[in-house]
């Protein structure tokens, strides 16, 4: 049964309806031939479909529809449902949201305490037996929860983003009964209380203010946040930076007192620390919701690229877009901003998204899923030789999920590539399957995760994963990364096969030989190698040894003893010990 059409009736763009001049009626049949015409323009703004469910406090049954949508999507890893939940600025009373795959919630205030749930946003693990290691695909934006009990439970795994919240109490980030979990991320947020990781591997909180943070298990990771822990890694694993060097947050819908829908867009902020939204207005610009394509599933790509080619930036309503052509965005500080895990799927192994080599375009809230004939490359931003200065404007890459395989077949030689200088990439998670259908060594082959070869490129948040040769490669110089997340291939069938010449196996994160600055803290890479356990790994990370490429708090771990690291970074780091699943860790590097 359909979902109840809310966003139909209550989201209405200023610029939902065409002009008559431009709706192309045909010529009478007695006059003259015309010159062909341009193609009609495209309007901007409209309705943002009926998988957006817009509610007021007002609004009948809040808590009988989020549960529907909790009823579809709790166990759908792979399904094709993809919802946004948007709450307008007011004050809701008694809620539990509890949030499945390809969910997303979000407030659509200028502050996260425009919009109070005395309730709950809850992300658990009783679909999966306690387990949180695969919720994935969720996200919480822009609210501020009174926790029913004080706490707010949130026990996500990857490519689940936890922004611009505040918490009037406590988070817990752990399964009830404290199951596994395997995450990640939050941005821009204030909890009140304590965070509770509990029996999280990883995590990492950016440009955040916190009462307290309990424990960590392998890596925890903090930037810009104040009431962090001290600097101990590896016991306690903090690792800990006092500011965030440059950070931009992910553009954002709003509602202004008229009722119209707006995209904020933060400004860029350097040594970032704290939250942008604790003392009045944020600081950014807004666009009018008549400056966007609001695009729907079935959409072509031709489409979009001609509202692109107009200029309008594009808003991808949930569902699902096959492309039969790149995206292309060439205008700067052009957005792309998905609602709901739009999804793009390339057909016959095109690129689904290029950017041009120019400034502040902002790419955000897009799932990007690999199609079964292989792609060169999925995500470019910059041509190859990209070389301009974009330090006052970078573009930024958030919250921008890629896939290749577990809903089907796909392949894709390269996921990622970043050619553009000062691009920020901010909290990614680049998967090639290991579970779920299509998933094989060379059923979903996919060698690359993230190519980097802009120089003075920053990633915080940065998460890829079982790729069949290396995870990230970092070609540009002056590149950053603040906190990496990295399981090599399960799947690999022998030792041969992730043989790199005379290396045993690809180094999760490899710094090009000519690379003479670069610089990482909190990087951690696991092995699990349960097709063949007696496969050996070299190294976690690979990097010239030169003075301005410098490392701070690796770690390299074997689950269980499923294979294992000879070393932490080129020949420096003890070994990992057998079937314990201890890291094995080096403070700094030289």
């Amino acid at each position: 049964m359909p979902l109840p059409d809310i966003g139909r009736r209550t989201v209405l763009g200023a610029a939902a309806a065409t002009a008559p001049a431009l709706l192309g009626l045909s010529a009478p049949a007695h006059a003259a031939p015309e010159t062909p015409r341009k193609p009609h323009l495209l309007p901007g703004g409209g309705d943002l479909g009926p998988n957006v469910l817009v509610f007021d406090p007002s609004t009948p049954d809040i808590q009988a529809r989020l549960d529907e949508v909790f009823r579809r999507q709790e166990s759908a890893q792979f399904g094709t449902g993809r919802y946004a939940l948007l709450f307008k600025p007011g004050t809701y009373h008694g809620l539990n949201a509890q949030l499945g795959f390809y969910t997303s919630i979000a407030g659509l205030g200028l502050s996260p305490d425009d919009t109070t749930i005395n309730g709950d946003v809850t992300v658990d693990a009783g679909w999966f037996g306690g387990n949180a290691t695969q919720n994935f695909w969720r996200s919480a934006e822009n609210l501020a929860l009174v926790p029913a009990n004080g706490t707010n439970r949130w026990a996500v795994a990857q490519a689940a983003p936890f922004r611009r919240m505040h918490v009037r109490g406590g988070l817990d980030l752990e399964p009830t009964g404290y199951g596994w979990a395997s995450g990640g991320y939050i941005a821009d947020s204030r909890i009140d209380g304590q965070v509770g990781p509990y029996s999280q591997q990883q995590w990492y909180t950016r440009d955040s203010a916190i009462g307290s943070w309990l424990n960590g298990v392998w890596n925890m990771v903090f930037s810009g946040v104040e009431g962090a822990p001290a600097q101990s890694f590896p016991n306690p694993p903090y690792t800990t930076l006092d500011t965030t060097p440059v950070s931009r947050e992910k553009p954002f819908l709003y509602v202004d007192r008229a009722g119209a829908f707006h995209v904020f867009l933060p400004a860029k902020r350097t040594a970032a620390r704290g939250v942008t939204w604790g003392n009045g207005t944020p600081g950014g610009t807004s666009l009018p919701l008549s400056r966007f394509y609001v695009a729907k599933p079935g959409v072509s790509a031709a489409t979009l690229n001609q509202a692109l080619a107009q200029g309008l930036h594009l808003l991808l309503t949930p569902g699902i877009y096959h492309l039969d052509r790149p995206v292309q965005v060439n205008r700067p500080n052009t957005v792309v901003l998905g609602l709901g895990y739009a999804t793009l799927i390339p057909d016959n192994g095109v690129t689904a998204l290029r950017v041009a080599d120019v400034d502040g375009v902002r790419l955000a809230g897009l799932l990007i899923d690999a199609g079964p004939v292989n792609s060169p490359t999925l995500l470019e931003v910059g041509p190859r030789g990209a070389h301009k200065d974009h330090s006052a404007n970078p573009t930024t890459v958030q919250d921008v999920f890629v896939r290749i395989g577990g809903a089907g077949p796909g392949k894709a030689t390269t996921s990622m590539v970043i050619n553009s200088r000062h691009t920020i990439v901010d909290h990614t998670w680049v998967w090639r399957a290991d579970h779920g259908d299509g998933v094989g060594w060379e059923t979903n082959r996919a060698d690359y995760g993230i190519v980097v070869n802009g120089d003075d490129v920053l990633c915080t948040g940065l998460f890829v994963e079982h790729f069949n040769k290396y995870d990230v490669q970092w070609y540009g110089q002056r590149g950053r990364t603040i906190f990496f997340q990295n399981e090599k291939a399960y799947d690999a069938p022998n030792q041969a096969a992730i043989q790199n010449g005379a290396v045993k196996g690809y180094a999760a994160y490899k710094v090009g030989d000519h690379v003479t600055a670069h610089e990482g803290w909190g990087l951690g890479s696991y092995c699990f190698y349960n097709v063949d356990p007696s496969i050996v790994q070299h190294h976690g990370f690979a990097a010239p040894d030169h003075p301005g490429v410098r490392f701070h708090d690796l770690l390299v771990v074997s689950l269980g003893g499923q294979g294992q690291y000879e070393h932490v970074i080129n020949e420096t780091g003890a070994p990992t010990s057998g079937t314990s699943t201890v890291p094995s860790t080096v403070v700094s590097y030289p």
